[in-house]
C-alpha cells in the first residue's frame, strides 16, 4: 500500500496558510496605497504628513484580519458593534500595544461593556450617553479593568437627522462643557460623517468651524475625525487630524451586517 502526500487542495493546513498569505499580500497593498493618499493629500493641503492618523476600521472583517495589520505595524482598530468588538479584544489580547476605538453609535446599555476595553469611543451626542460613559468608566477604574480616563469625541450632526446620530450644532458647547467637567471621560475633540449625497466640502468646512469654536473654550479638544475612504481628501484639506477608513483598507465586508 502507498501513501499519498496531502497536496494543497486537500490539506486544510496549507490552504489556510495559502489564504493567510495571499490576504496579507492584499492587505500591505491596500495600506501602502492608502498611506500614499494621506501623504499627497497632506502635502497638498499644505500640512505634514503626520499630522493626520489613519484609524483602520476593521468591523465586520475577522480578528485575523487585524493580527495581519498588526504585523504590518498598525496599532489602531476602530469597531462599531460591542458585542463583535468584545469578542475580538478578548480573542487578540496577546498583541501589546493596542488602541481600540469604538466608532460606532453606542447604546447606554453597552457602556459598561465597552469602558472595559475602549481607549476612545467617538459617537458621544447626548448628556446621558456621556453620563452613562462616565458612571461605567468610573467603575471600571475602581475594578482595575481600566487604568485610565476614556477619552471620547462628539459626534457632531450635519444634517439633523436624528436616525444617524449627533449633537446639533446649537446643543454642542454644553454637551462639550459637560463631558470636560466629568470625573472619567477626557474630551478629545469632534467627529461627523457627511450628510448622505451631500458635497463633503462644505460639510467639512462647517465641521471645522464649529471645531474651531469648542477649541476657544476646550484646547485639549485638538482631534478633528472627519474622512472615509471616498472623501478623505476634502476631509484633510479642512483640517482633519484623523481618517477612518474601511472599504479602500479592508476591502468588501466579508460578514452580513444583521
Amino acid at each position: 500500500m502507498t501513501s499519498e502526500t496531502p497536496t494543497a487542495a486537500t490539506n486544510p493546513a496549507s490552504t489556510e496558510e495559502t489564504r493567510v498569505t495571499a490576504r496579507a499580500a492584499e492587505l500591505s497593498a491596500n495600506l501602502t496605497a492608502l498611506l500614499d493618499r494621506i501623504d499627497a493629500a497632506c502635502r497638498a493641503s499644505g500640512r505634514s504628513t503626520d499630522s493626520v492618523r489613519l484609524l483602520p476600521v476593521t468591523k465586520f472583517h475577522p480578528a485575523s484580519d487585524i493580527e495581519i495589520l498588526y504585523g504590518l505595524g498598525r496599532r489602531e482598530f476602530g469597531e462599531s458593534r460591542e458585542q463583535e468588538a468584545s469578542a475580538k479584544v478578548a480573542q487578540l489580547s496577546h498583541l501589546t500595544h493596542v488602541r481600540w476605538e469604538f466608532i460606532g453609535r453606542l447604546q447606554r446599555n453597552k457602556a459598561k461593556h465597552v469602558a472595559r476595553w475602549a481607549n476612545t469611543v467617538y459617537s458621544v451626542d447626548s448628556d446621558r450617553l456621556a453620563a452613562a460613559l462616565d458612571t461605567a468608566v468610573t467603575a471600571a477604574l475602581e475594578a482595575g479593568e481600566r487604568g485610565t480616563p476614556l477619552r471620547v469625541l462628539l459626534q457632531v450632526s450635519l444634517d439633523a437627522d436624528p436616525t444617524r446620530g449627533g449633537v446639533t450644532p446649537d446643543d454642542l458647547p454644553a454637551l462639550a462643557d459637560a463631558v470636560a467637567s466629568s470625573a472619567s471621560l477626557q474630551l478629545g475633540g469632534l467627529m461627523a460623517i457627511p450628510p448622505l449625497g451631500a458635497d463633503p466640502e462644505p460639510e467639512f468646512a462647517r465641521l471645522a468651524r464649529l471645531h474651531e469654536r469648542i477649541l476657544t473654550e476646550h484646547p485639549q479638544a485638538s482631534e478633528l475625525s472627519a474622512g472615509m475612504s471616498n472623501d478623505l481628501e476634502a476631509a484633510i484639506r479642512h483640517g482633519s487630524t484623523c481618517v477612518r477608513v474601511g472599504t479602500a483598507l479592508m476591502g468588501a465586508r466579508p460578514i452580513t451586517s444583521p
